[in-house]
């Protein structure tokens, strides 16, 4: 009898680590209590579409009431590439390539000088729509923008409103550029996901 207790205790340890084992399977890891599943359709989210937009962004750095600012001017000892600058923005979007057409939103946000060797911007900045059923929504966009570029491609990262766990690009093509004054004018084709 004094042989079979230890048989039967180590038995039993073996039983209750196997069980022990079993329930953690079940239940988890409980170390990540804030995080849970979730059926997209308790958010309200139907079918994923992709939609396509075309409009103008209009960086205007002179006159009256500019819609970009320099924030942060180049260091002195910096490169002919003005590396380090960075200017904040809240430039027109509008449906044609003229100011005086139709206003459907805003970009807002900043673009940077990073690159030493060209003109080579980071573009952080929100496309805030004010128009139709997309008043009120964004589309966010961070990526390089080499200036001099033909066509020049960025993420879109995300949004809000109607564009919440939107995903996509941008492609940019300069439509026009005042090189004396800096003002330009650049057509954006926005695809993305969301929806």
């Amino acid at each position: 009898m004094a042989r079979s207790v230890p048989i039967l205790a180590s038995k039993f340890i073996t039983l209750l680590l196997l069980s022990s084992f079993a329930t953690i399977l079940v239940t988890g890891d409980q170390d990540h209590e804030f995080v849970r599943s979730l059926d997209r359709k308790l958010l309200g989210l139907k079918k994923e579409k992709l939609s396509h937009f075309k409009l103008y962004w209009h960086d205007i750095l002179t006159g009256q009431n500019p819609s970009a600012v320099q924030v942060v001017p180049p260091p002195s000892n910096t490169s002919r590439t003005a590396f380090g600058l960075v200017r904040m923005i809240d430039n027109p979007l509008t449906l044609g390539p003229e100011m005086s057409s139709k206003l459907v939103g805003r970009a807002q946000g900043f673009y940077a000088q990073a690159s030493q060797q060209d003109i080579g911007l980071l573009m952080a900045m929100n496309f805030a729509f004010i128009e139709g059923k997309y008043n009120g929504s964004t589309i966010t966009v961070l990526g390089k923008n080499a200036v001099f570029s033909t066509v020049r491609e960025m993420p879109v990262i995300g949004g809000s409103g109607l564009f919440r766990f939107a995903r996509g690009y941008v492609q940019a093509r300069t439509h026009k550029l005042d090189m004396a004054t800096g003002d330009a004018t650049v057509e954006y084709n926005v695809y993305v996901f969301h929806y």
